[in-house]
């Protein structure tokens, strides 16, 4: 019915207007004895890594959607943020709507928005920077790196939203961890996503535990 893959940073999950490589032109390899490519039942940022699920014919991308939709798939992120939150855990419910309305895909925080909330905790910081599992509630376009700039704390290397601090990385958002219900009765299909060098070196490079230490 599905797919779950472990995506890699730096490859945009579809082609662009200016083409060039992409994830999805490699789903033929993945048909699997089936007639049809798998496709795409949500969307990652290019430079977001991690848990991609593919829905591998048209009923199951519908299931996998209505559930998206209805908000029932458990994502949980992990990122490296520049500066330290004041609190171990939270609630960010901050509303998001397109920076132009008019065109483009860049967010801002807008109280004429759509309702977004993320939650948050700390696991692990130094005096300058902390590893943070975020998991959101919604699924609004750059929701978590909106949510962490807006708050006091952008992804480190994001060259839209984040700060200074983050030169010589590049983004530091991963996705971790997924839950999906497909099956009434039955414990939810949860998939991880194994934290990619590009972060383990930067949390070394921080002096910040990961995942399995924290």
């Amino acid at each position: 019915m599905m797919l779950v893959l472990d995506k890699p940073q730096g490859l945009p999950v579809h082609r662009g207007p200016k083409g060039g490589p992409n994830f999805e032109e490699s789903f033929r390899h993945l048909r699997f004895g089936l007639p049809r490519d798998p496709a795409l039942a949500h969307r990652l940022d290019r430079d977001t890594s991690g848990c991609l699920v593919l829905g591998r014919h048209h009923k199951a991308l519908e299931k996998l959607g209505l559930l998206f939709k209805q908000g029932k798939i458990g994502k949980s992120y992990v990122a490296l943020v520049q500066g330290r939150p004041a609190e171990d855990e939270g609630l960010i419910d901050l509303p998001l709507g397109r920076f132009d309305p008019a065109r483009g895909w860049r967010m801002k925080v807008d109280p004429a928005g759509q309702p977004s909330q993320t939650r948050w905790r700390l696991l692990d910081a130094t005096r300058d920077a902390a590893f943070l599992e975020l998991s959101p509630l919604t699924g609004r376009t750059h929701q978590l790196r909106v949510h962490c700039a807006a708050t006091g704390f952008p992804i480190l290397g994001d060259p839209v939203y984040g700060g200074g601090a983050g030169a010589g990385l590049t983004l530091q958002l991963h996705a971790r961890r997924i839950e999906i219900p497909l099956y009434r009765n039955r414990e939810p299909v949860a998939v991880e996503a194994p934290l990619p060098a590009h972060m383990r070196a930067a949390l070394a490079g921080l002096g910040l535990r990961g995942p399995a230490a924290a």
